[in-house]
């Protein structure tokens, strides 16, 4: 070759390499759309995911400003919430550990130029760097899904009471799937993009001072959200394959309305419609319990691994086979018993192990959420020997030369097995519960969600924060009765004020219909409390008699449904307890003793 020829080939090369970082895929991805391949057969070959968990998704804009004018780096946001620099020898060791699949969280908004000036252009540096670590994760064999993650809580833009504003939302989350979408067309189909996180539905009228400065409707109808939230994924839809090439027939994952399974299995929830014929997949989280995986505390977690926390988990993860049976490729995109500072929660194996067995049985894939307290990342390997070995055995790999039927017959008779092996209960001192008794309890969250007791309308003793002492009472008939909740014994040794607490009675609508509860008395920290205004007695489900003590959810007090002793509702509220009054930061005990029976 002539030196002249020479100088073109290498600049030739160079603009090759100029343009790389948005045209090139991987070395080790080959940018190939396997054809015919359905999204239900897509989740069968991702095998056992996990998220690179507090690392894209970073973002603290009074830390760190606003967009790549701030001369930061993108691995300043990247540690910012903890974690190690990402690494090809990290994604190398997660799928060696046994993770075929990486979820990426990414930050894409609070690091745009100025999005409440109109300008939603993401910063090229950023979108470099996660480039960066989807080809580590394709160079180690990974499939990878991107996504928009909280993002500083912009998406409560959509919920603006301004026009403008609501449209600027629509405008900025189409043009921000936009460029992603041309940024990652050449990647092949292992690359899968995620619309949104844990916000459509759930978050559109979230306030957010970072974005929106005018104020935000935050009385959004359920049927207003559900609307909303069809017309976004459809929108995310749209765009993608408007990008052409290779995101004309690449999976998309929809979020599921606030990913919570029982919303998404609303039929208010719609899938979008699609130009490329079985592409589509769902997404959804699991964390129930919440006051088990999400606990702040290890010892402050609730119980959980009877035979009825079995049943639970089986029955809910069971509501997704309506997905499945249309056609859908069902992705669980987070879940786990969390951690604490990387200390597992007593029968976190046991949790794990029930949840991939479900997802085995029902042909699900799921990726844990994980910062560092499963996987550790600067020690690139699992913390945990017995949590190591579950998902080195779980991984796309161990499943080869099996049938789906195989799977889920071993997945049926290991459930199975788990059950038979299962306690009924965990307190030899809990009340036993059944559909002739009703029993009355106080249910609680802290509010710190540290600790809690029985939320919810069905009586579940097991479900007690270490430490607490419940004292429940049998109902058998018209009467006064006691019950309280002493957290001396807990960690902490008192309940950081209140997030949520009911006094419930189970089968009481069924047992004693139209019945009422009046509290004659309340103690709290041994001192007797005076409500602020007055508590009624109402159902949720028509089974469960309650007693609201704080329920800030409840903004409008339900009068038709409402229960009085004497029938007059004056003054009724649903937070009859005042967190402001002195002593609520540090619950140490409370007390109720309430008259039951047949209003006056």
């Amino acid at each position: 070759m002539s030196s002249k020829g020479k100088r073109m080939w290498l600049l030739a090369v160079l603009m090759l390499l100029m343009l790389c970082p948005v045209f090139c895929a991987a070395e080790g991805d080959d940018g190939v759309m396997r054809e015919g391949l359905t999204s239900v057969e897509l989740t069968r070959l991702m095998g056992n995911g996990t998220n690179l968990g507090n690392t894209m998704e970073a973002c603290d804009a009074r830390k760190f400003g606003l967009g790549g004018n701030t001369g930061k780096a993108p691995t300043a946001y990247e540690v910012g919430w903890g974690q190690p620099v990402t690494t090809q020898e990290m994604l190398t060791a997660m799928k060696e550990a046994g993770f075929d699949t990486i979820r990426i969280p990414v930050a894409w908004m609070t690091n745009a130029s100025h999005l409440t000036d109109g300008d939603y252009t993401l910063d090229e540096p950023y979108l470099a760097r996660v480039k960066e670590i989807v080809d580590y994760a394709r160079n180690a064999g990974m499939y990878v899904i991107i996504n928009d993650h909280w993002d500083g809580g912009w998406w409560g833009m959509f919920g603006s009471e301004k026009a403008e504003t609501r449209a600027l939302a629509m405008e900025a989350y189409k043009g921000m799937w936009k460029q992603i979408a041309e940024y990652f067309r050449d990647y092949s189909d292992y690359v899968i993009f995620e619309g949104a996180n844990e916000e459509i539905g759930a978050r559109f009228d979230e306030d957010s001072a970072l974005y929106c400065s005018d104020s935000l409707v935050t009385y959004l109808s359920d049927n207003e959200r559900y609307a909303l939230a069809n017309e976004v994924n459809q929108a995310f839809v749209d765009t993608v394959r408007q990008t052409g090439g290779n995101n004309a027939t690449r999976f998309l994952l929809i979020p599921g309305y606030g990913t919570n399974i029982e919303q998404t299995c609303d039929n208010r929830f719609k899938m979008p419609t699609d130009t490329a014929e079985n592409k589509l997949l769902i997404s959804v989280h699991y964390y129930d319990p919440w006051s088990y995986c999400g606990a702040e505390s290890v010892s402050g977690a609730t119980a959980w691994g009877t035979k009825k926390d079995y049943d639970a988990m089986d029955k809910t993860l069971s509501r997704m086979q309506k997905f499945v049976k249309q056609g859908y490729g069902v992705v669980i995109g987070e879940y786990g018993a969390l951690p604490i500072n990387t200390e597992l929660k007593a029968n976190t194996l046991n949790y794990h192990t029930r949840f991939l067995d479900n997802c085995d049985y029902y042909d699900y894939t799921s990726c844990l959420w994980d910062c560092s307290g499963f996987f550790v990342r600067k020690d690139l390997k699992m913390k945990d020997a017995d949590m190591a070995a579950l998902y080195a055995g779980r991984n796309a790999a161990s499943e080869e030369g099996k049938t789906l039927e195989e799977v889920q017959q071993a997945a049926r008779a290991h459930m199975d097995q788990m059950r038979e092996e299962a306690p009924d209960t965990f307190r030899a001192d809990a009340l036993a519960a059944g559909s002739d008794k009703a029993i009355a309890w106080i249910m609680w969250s802290d509010g710190s969600w540290a600790y809690s007791y029985s939320v919810g309308d069905e009586y579940q003793p097991d479900s007690i924060s270490g430490g607490l002492k419940a004292t429940d009472a049998v109902i058998d008939g018209e009467g006064t009765y006691h019950v309280a909740l002493d957290f001396t014994g807990t960690d902490k040794g008192y309940s950081q004020s209140i997030a949520f607490s009911a006094l419930g009675i189970s089968n009481g609508e069924k047992l004693y219909p139209g019945w009422v509860v009046d509290i004659t008395e309340c103690k709290i920290n041994g001192e007797v409390y005076r409500f602020k205004g007055r508590p009624y007695t109402t159902s949720d489900n028509s089974i469960c008699t309650r007693v609201n003590l704080y329920n800030s959810w409840v903004t409008k007090v339900p009068r038709e449904n409402a229960r009085v002793r004497y029938g007059d509702l004056t003054g009724i509220t649903p937070t009859p307890i005042d967190l402001n009054a002195p002593g609520m930061d540090q619950i140490r005990t409370i007390e109720l003793t309430f008259w039951y029976g047949p209003r006056k």
